[in-house]
């Protein structure tokens, strides 16, 4: 990987020398039954060959749980689309979207360099953010930031190269601004990538004082024959879970709703854990690049989809062919307390939880039985990992 990834950055800085110089404002730095899912039948092509990355947090797969309500429940329990963010409109947008750009959906855009594909994958950390300005935690939402790219395009077995960021604020704090900044240094550090550089944009009256917002892009790469792109993947494979370090950075506006309506606050303790709600809300995205790469590298992976907004319900069929689907064993892993707190202060229907939440587990791998047990007698003792279902025909 190091060679290829060496002789990829030649090649990419003859592409950049040739065409442009680029000028960044910031230094480079070096017992319930089980969940049945659909298949995701949006488009029709697999990793095209674009030059325009998807929507990340809500651009979702018209697949849904059989059992999933499209209004809020008739008990009365919150639902994401009560907070403000509807899921089906999102998915009538990346519709719109397929037919100017066909071929879209994927987690990560694939463009050709030689031998290669680079991978291209953009997004913010969304309402969270909020909770960063009610905490005073700014040192690690820039993880955030950097997870939520890096985490998309290593579904595709690509190595980060490279991220940058977009940092926008009414008046810049110079030393509120660097608390961020130093999290996606970590962050990039975390996924060893490199922060090319980025931009800062100072625009009065446009953001709150005080708040800011974030977005940002990273861009890996991988052999055109080792792109893992899911075709290989048939009924009787295995999904491997690794579990989440909490809600990571989508579904934050139904969170924030369910606060306002719990009558605690972010300095209470978190029911069934010794945290607060705020530290339990505000822990960092985990970033599985190294983890994932690792397990790639042993063989037998065929499919990856990372658990962002859609949860397990939009997000693993994704990385399906044509006709199957997967049986989501519950109780199969721990759900972190955050989420048991939510359901329960909300209200929420189990099949809105598993379509806005990770549940505890932000990265599902299909792998083949026998890789199965290999990376799941390898986790002992070096990091976790649950058998959380199996690839099945049709829809489960």
């Amino acid at each position: 990987m190091t060679n290829t990834v060496a002789a990829a950055n030649a090649e990419i800085s003859r592409y950049v020398a040739a065409s442009s110089r680029p000028i960044f404002d910031k230094p480079t730095i070096a017992t319930q039954p089980p969940l049945v899912i659909r298949p995701y039948r949006l488009f029709s092509q697999r990793f095209p060959l674009l030059s325009l990355s998807l929507l990340e947090r809500n651009s979702i797969s018209s697949s849904r749980l059989r059992s999933l309500p499209n209004n809020s429940d008739a008990s009365g329990g919150l639902t994401y689309k009560d907070a403000g963010v509807d899921i089906d409109a999102g998915s009538e947008l990346v519709r719109r979207i397929a037919k100017m750009a066909p071929g879209i959906g994927g987690f990560g855009g694939l463009y050709p360099l030689g031998d290669s594909f680079l991978v291209a994958g953009t997004d913010g950390v969304g309402t969270k953010l909020k909770l960063a300005f009610e905490t005073g935690i700014h040192e690690t939402i820039g993880i955030d930031l950097v997870a939520m790219s890096v985490n998309d395009i290593v579904t595709s077995g690509a190595k980060p190269l490279f991220f940058l960021d977009y940092f926008a604020t009414s008046h810049l704090d110079v030393d509120l601004a660097e608390k961020v900044i130093k999290g996606i240094v970590d962050g990039c550090q975390q996924s060893d990538c490199a922060l090319l550089g980025g931009e800062t944009a100072e625009m009065p009256d446009f953001y709150a004082k005080g708040e800011y917002d974030l977005s940002g892009f990273a861009v890996g790469i991988v052999k055109k024959d080792s792109v893992i792109d899911g075709k290989n993947i048939v009924a009787g494979d295995v999904l491997i879970g690794l579990p989440s370090s909490g809600v990571h950075s989508n579904g934050f506006s139904l969170v924030r709703r369910v606060l306002a309506h719990s009558g605690l606050s972010l300095k209470d303790q978190l029911p069934g854990a010794a945290v607060t709600l705020g530290e339990a809300l505000m822990a960092p995205t985990v970033i599985y690049v190294k983890q994932v790469l690792d397990i790639i590298g042993k063989g037998g992976v065929k499919g990856i989809a990372h658990i962002t907004g859609g949860g397990f319900t939009d997000n693993i069929p994704r990385v399906f062919p044509e006709g199957l689907g997967a049986v989501i064993y519950k109780d199969s892993w721990n759900v972190p307390a955050v989420f048991k707190w939510i359901q329960q202060a909300g209200k929420i229907e189990d099949a809105e939880m598993s379509r806005t939440f990770n549940m505890g587990i932000g990265m599902v791998l299909v792998v083949s039985k026998e890789a199965s047990q290999r990376i799941l007698e390898d986790a002992n003792g070096a990091y976790t990992a649950y058998r959380i279902g199996e690839v099945v025909n049709g829809e489960g």
